[in-house]
């Protein structure tokens, strides 16, 4: 604390200075609380036995391992392996072991294994596909009967597993080429050829675009991967185009987006993420939603 009266330092009651003075400004000596010090002093010599009893110190290859030895590293490990331990009782390894269909056959195997896919998808899914797993755009419905890739419970479950796009080697990779971007298509074919797939669903929304001009522009374009009716193909990740579902949206701005710029929607590979029965588990759950076939 400073005073910048040069007298103030005389006045009666005044505290005592340090003898420093700066431009007629004098340091006033004030100490700090005993209170304050000692709890100083503490924290320093809680530091020092930090360092004794924890790893602490750096060192050129390694660090110091301190007296009490321990590391989260192995606390995490120990942890695991209790928690392991307890799957082990209620049954997990006969879920990891056990077919699909057996799991969904067995009632006591499917209690268990929508119980732990329900707390899996919370932690893992609901980000993207909601915590009731009805999605939102550019994430799919998982609670309705239309599934890209299959929705069996095997199909589910090796999705869940690979992934789109993912990276695995085993990815799921459906290829909606970009019409507009890459020049396929003029701007007036793709409005047509949209149009012509949203009729299909009662959903054409211009008059004056003919029907049958998109018809051929779909056969030419569209239909060896959607099929001919618009009805789409499993294998190669097409979806259903005469449902009323539509993963981008079905207003037809996105529609001739879509058409235009192409589509390439990415989930990850949880496979080596999470174990062979969490992956069961969860396909067993979302199969049960009500959308599983």
């Amino acid at each position: 604390m400073a005073d910048a009266s040069p007298s103030s330092a005389d006045r009666p009651g005044a505290p005592a200075t340090t003898g420093h003075e700066w431009d007629g400004i004098r340091e006033y000596n004030n100490p700090l609380p005993r209170w304050w010090l000692y709890g100083l002093y503490a924290t320093i010599v809680w530091a020092v036995g930090y360092w004794i009893a924890y790893p602490a110190w750096p060192l050129v290859a390694d660090h110091s391992r301190g007296l009490l030895g321990y590391s989260s590293r192995a606390a995490v490990l120990a942890e695991l392996a209790q928690t392991r331990q307890a799957r082990a009782l209620l049954g997990q390894d006969r879920l990891a072991a056990a077919e699909l269909g057996a799991i969904a056959a067995d009632p006591g195997l499917r209690a268990l294994a929508q119980a732990t896919g329900q707390a899996a998808f919370g932690d893992n899914c609901a980000g993207c596909h909601g915590s009731a797993a009805t999605g939102r755009l550019g994430y799919p419905n998982l609670q309705d009967d239309d599934w890209l890739w299959g929705g069996t419970l095997e199909e589910i479950a090796r999705t869940i597993r690979v992934g789109i796009r993912s990276g695995h080697a085993e990815t799921r990779a459906g290829e909606m080429p970009a019409f507009g971007r890459d020049g396929l298509l003029t701007r007036a074919e793709i409005a047509t050829v949209a149009n012509y797939v949203l009729s299909w669903s009662g959903r054409a929304f211009a008059a004056d675009l003919s029907l049958a001009t998109g018809a051929e522009l779909f056969a030419q374009n569209c239909a060896a991967c959607h099929g001919e009716q618009g009805r789409g193909n499993p294998e190669l990740g097409a979806p259903n185009l005469t449902d009323a579902v539509w993963l981008y949206g079905a207003a037809p701005p996105q529609v001739t987006a879509t058409i235009s710029g192409g589509r390439a929607g990415v989930m990850p590979s949880w496979e080596g993420r999470l174990d062979t029965a969490t992956i069961k588990s969860l396909a067993v759950y979302l199969h049960s939603l009500g959308g599983g076939k």
